[in-house]
């Protein structure tokens, strides 16, 4: 007995110091599996995305079409170089011998305190789309959520801002047919085209540090309008605007722009055309040639030599495809990696790689411009901005006769975020300390 009872004491303090070690590093561990984000500062950073892409969009939109190419070797004035940025803007493919009336010179476009940013279709369906999650109270939108709105905000005449998938899918819907059949490539032709990369982006943002959750919500919505690479691609910016919560502020922009890019990568199909697209012009990038050099060779590579499956040109397409889903989703790239981070930096090589720049630009000013939210592009700047933002411009039906400012937009959003933290992530909002807490595994 007298050796027993040492021993079980013993036996009975090490098994209990070695649960609770267990308990700790349980504790510990769950602790590492939740991210509290600020409510207040994600506000500030969803202004930056709607001034960001204001910016680059109208931008963008100077040069937009002006150089796609002639199917061939490449020739001088084909394409933009970073010496024509300040010089005078050309005709686009449409433009009839006219430059743009948005700038004499290929620049930046702003919108001073006294005026108003006009929407665009690289801004307008992703408002129509928070203002219908915000009205539904909704975490997902349905077919029929999705349908009613586009058949109330969207004008049935010309001009009403809709081209080539969008266009055949809201015909699709004016004959009672429900997204996701309007996107089915039975249904739309134009299932390939740039669409859904201009209209999801922001169902990242809408699930702060949740990929898996923004792909989900952005689901049905993507194929509203795209399938196949196109809908690979579209996930590919919402991954990539759903981490942007998740930085490591010890890092650089470069890094961290360039850990979100590969973070997306890794989720698209390895055998892709958007796959090999992103590993091409990655390899060019850390060559070390100039962005031209890989603008060019990714002109040669996909529209001459039609590599790794991106057959567009033999399509015979308007344009030789210039509105495809693919060649702007690289262009998008080179203005990414050779961005490095940069706002000023990347706006300007999107503007002048070619194809339909506004696209790349608002995509990239959008998620920088949140990255580092509105006060920084004021300061970036140096000069302030308007707030006001007319979704008139292009939609119609919406409160206000249309005027909203960029700061309700962002507490809509919030809105919307709450409920996603809470139904849709498992997560939860602290009041007092304004912050949501949000699980980062299930």
């Amino acid at each position: 007995m007298n050796i027993v009872r040492p021993f079980f004491l013993l036996y009975f303090l090490i098994t209990f110091l070695a649960c609770s070690e267990s308990n700790n590093r349980k504790q510990a561990s769950t602790e590492q599996e939740f991210l509290t984000i600020s409510r207040e500062d994600y506000a500030d950073q969803l202004q930056g995305f709607w001034l960001g892409q204001s910016i680059a969009n109208w931008t963008g939109l100077v040069t937009e079409m002006d150089k796609i190419g002639n199917i061939g070797e490449i020739k001088t004035g084909d394409f933009y170089t970073r010496e024509d940025w300040g010089k005078p803007d050309q005709p686009s493919i449409w433009g009839e011998g006219v430059p743009s009336d948005l700038s004499p010179t290929i620049d930046f476009v702003l919108r001073d305190e006294d005026e108003i940013w006009g929407a665009d279709d690289d801004t307008d369906i992703e408002y129509m789309y928070q203002h219908l999650m915000f009205t539904n109270q909704t975490t997902r939108l349905t077919p029929e959520q999705i349908r009613n709105g586009w058949l109330k905000h969207i004008k049935v005449e010309e001009e009403n801002y809709l081209w080539v998938s969008n266009q055949r899918a809201f015909d699709l819907m004016q004959q009672g047919i429900l997204p996701p059949a309007t996107g089915d490539p039975k249904n739309n032709e134009h299932f390939a085209m740039i669409d859904a990369q201009l209209t999801t982006e922001i169902f990242g943002l809408f699930a702060p540090a949740r990929p898996d959750i923004a792909r989900n919500i952005a689901e049905l919505p993507i194929q509203t309008t795209a399938r196949h690479e196109a809908e690979h691609i579209a996930q590919f910016y919402v991954t990539m605007h759903a981490l942007a919560s998740r930085l490591d502020t010890s890092k650089s922009m470069k890094e961290n722009v360039h850990w979100l890019a590969m973070e997306a990568r890794n989720e698209l199909p390895d055998e892709s055309y958007p796959a090999n697209m992103y590993d091409f012009v990655w390899q060019m990038y850390q060559s070390g040639v100039d962005w031209e050099i890989t603008r060019d060779s990714v002109y040669q590579r996909y529209l001459v030599e039609q590599a790794d499956g991106y057959d567009i040109t033999s399509q015979n397409l308007y344009c030789n495809g210039c509105f495809a889903a693919g060649i702007n989703y690289a262009a998008s790239l080179i203005s990414l990696f050779y961005g490095e981070g940069d706002y000023i930096e990347t706006v300007k090589i999107g503007t002048l790689a070619g194809w339909d720049s506004d696209n790349p630009t608002a995509t990239w000013g959008g998620l920088l411009g949140f990255i580092i939210g509105k006060e920084r592009i004021v300061k970036l700047f140096g000069r302030t901005f308007s707030n006001r933002f007319n979704i008139h411009r292009t939609r119609q039906n919406f409160p206000n006769n249309g005027i909203d400012t960029f700061d309700n937009m962002a507490r809509k959003g919030i809105a919307v975020i709450d409920r996603i933290v809470v139904e849709e992530m498992g997560g939860r909002i602290d009041a007092n300390e304004n912050v949501w807490i949000i699980p980062l595994k299930k």
